[in-house]
């Protein structure tokens, strides 16, 4: 995978403060949640280049407003989740043969969509203490909202399971995620394809609510034939800030594709408020 190098020499520069449980910008996972009775809501703007989509062939620029998430702390050791989107708008700069390219419905060179619908449930297994890391475990489905008239979407559930390891040293926050996910054939919808998941960031306050963030997340197509169209091996590196004033969080990142599948290069911005929802009996 392309940028590999890279991306472990810039995040080695990373290095000081207190570093909490990760949100936005990043999407690996820590394995605290976010506490008993609390609701986390967060949304964001993602803009993507040349971005691939080899199920309908089409190639773009990719607009996601707003990127929106919300989590409900049901308990003091778990949490559940739900992400998705109301407006995706892919304006096309090509097109190439594909095996549902013949099912797209739109005019013009711009087509727009919701975004996949993603519910999740997070566990935390052991707190952190001096000498062993927090573990926890986190399972979700990705639900078919995305049309593939759009070109956008692939009209697939999918399921995905992972471990979540965590630990502080001194001022950074170092997470990590494996595990597996189960996608479904957009073509032959009797086939699946079974695929690595991963994930690593890195988390440095540098001064009070002001950290720095980096994380290379994705998965790994593990068979030896060729895969399913939309289920080869994806990633991409995340760099950025975020900067945290009482319970509202602001963040801002640069995202780099790692595979010739994936984004040229992405930026992201957003906004993340917790609050106390409710009372947990």
């Amino acid at each position: 995978m392309r940028r590999i190098v890279l991306c472990a020499l810039i995040i080695g520069l990373f290095g000081a403060g207190n570093a909490d449980a990760q949100q936005r910008p990043l999407v690996t996972e820590d394995p605290e949640t976010i506490g008993s009775g609390l609701v986390l809501l967060e949304g964001g703007v993602d803009h993507y280049r040349e971005i691939f989509y080899p199920v309908s062939g089409l190639t773009g620029n990719l607009l996601r407003l707003p990127a929106l998430g919300v989590s409900f702390g049901v308990s003091s050791i778990a949490e559940i989740q739900v992400d998705g989107g109301l407006y995706n708008r892919l304006t096309v700069t090509d097109r190439e043969d594909a095996p549902l390219a013949r099912l797209l419905n739109f005019t013009g060179d711009r087509t727009t969509s919701v975004e996949d619908l993603v519910i999740g449930t997070k566990i935390r297994l052991l707190s952190e203490t001096a000498g062993r890391p927090a573990i926890g475990v986190r399972f979700a489905t990705k639900l078919p909202n995305a049309s593939n008239e759009s070109g956008l979407g692939l009209d697939t559930t999918d399921f995905y399971t992972s471990v979540l390891i965590g630990k502080t040293v001194q001022s950074i926050r170092v997470v990590g995620n494996a595990g597996f996910g189960i996608l479904g054939d957009p073509v032959e919808g009797h086939r699946q394809n079974d695929v690595l998941t991963y994930g690593f960031s890195l988390a440095r306050a540098v001064r009070q609510g002001l950290e720095v963030v980096g994380e290379v997340n994705g998965h790994f197509d593990v068979r030896e034939v060729e895969p399913p169209p939309g289920t080869d091996t994806r990633g991409a590196m995340r760099l950025g800030g975020r900067f945290t004033t009482g319970t509202v969080r602001i963040d801002a990142g640069l995202i780099i594709g790692l595979t010739e599948r994936d984004p040229s290069i992405g930026f992201t911005a957003g906004m993340t408020w917790v609050f106390r929802g409710f009372t947990v009996p």
